[in-house]
């Protein structure tokens, strides 16, 4: 029985990630002290400051600390990167977004999303999403993106747009025409989700590992290649069955909020009339 190895832990300071990522941080925070210094009734609070905080350590985590190091020797901590990258940051960095926040942009970004066309649909948010997550995880793709330094950026790139493109269609502050409605974002969310789980449930009972980089490593961690690939993909069917729970209780809730004030409102114009 082969040996069970440590892998190697180490940092990856890429300066493009730091430099980003500052300049995220610097923007939001100047947006940031602009909208808490007016009189809005819903001017964001050091909660919305905190979540965009944990947006942008979620990235850092994901491409500077140990996991980036650890993804190219387990298949198991790539999949925690891509989590990180395509669900988690862009949640948090949008919630820490509000209406006065992005006040002065809000007819720059309802711009983009018109002239965008197709592409700002949400059915295109979708195939964005669960296309790239499919696409990644050919075996030649994959292999590529861990072959190749600049593939595997542009990998990182895709799964961070797809996310942040389709978590800005459930979780957007600003009204827009595009803007899912009733039971939309159900189905949205439920569509892509299960089209993203399937690909965990097929890696986690794959009968034997799929990706020829992985398949000469050491066990890291005592685990074999092929046991290696079922732990990824239950992190990815586990991963994406938790978040769609949450998300789907958050919607039915705001949903019966926004219902309940549809109501309120009528009645007081029926009142009024």
């Amino acid at each position: 029985m082969p040996t069970a190895v440590s892998p190697t832990l180490s940092w990856t300071l890429e300066p493009t990630v730091l430099i980003g990522v500052a300049a995220l941080a610097i923007v939001y925070g100047i947006g940031w002290r602009r909208a808490r210094a007016t009189n809005s009734a819903h001017r964001p609070g050091y909660g919305r400051l905190t979540l965009f905080g944990l947006g942008l350590v979620t990235i850092l985590a994901a491409l500077v600390s140990p996991i980036d190091a650890l993804g190219d020797q387990l298949m198991l901590m790539h999949m925690v990167q891509h989590i990180l990258l395509l669900d988690i940051a862009p949640i948090l960095l949008i919630l820490g977004l509000n209406k006065v926040l992005l006040r002065p942009v809000t007819r720059r970004v309802n711009a983009i999303e018109r002239r965008a066309g197709y592409l700002a649909h949400p059915s295109f948010a979708i195939l964005a999403y669960a296309g790239f997550m499919w696409a990644w995880h050919i075996p030649s793709m994959y292999d590529a993106a861990l072959n190749n330094s600049a593939v595997h950026a542009f990998e990182h790139l895709c799964f961070s747009a797809a996310g942040t493109l389709y978590w800005w269609h459930v979780l957007s502050p600003i009204r827009n025409r595009m803007r899912l409605r009733g039971m939309g974002p159900i189905g949205y969310m439920v569509s892509t989700k299960l089209l993203v789980g399937v690909l965990g449930v097929a890696l986690t009972f794959a009968p034997s590992s799929i990706y020829p980089f992985y398949q000469h490593h050491p066990h890291y961690w005592g685990l074999s290649p092929s046991e290696d690939q079922s732990l990824a993909g239950l992190v990815m069917a586990l991963e994406q069955s938790i978040v769609m729970g949450i998300a789907l209780v958050w919607l039915f809730v705001k949903m019966l909020n926004e219902s309940e004030a549809d109501a309120q409102r009528a009645e007081r114009f029926e009142v009024a009339g």
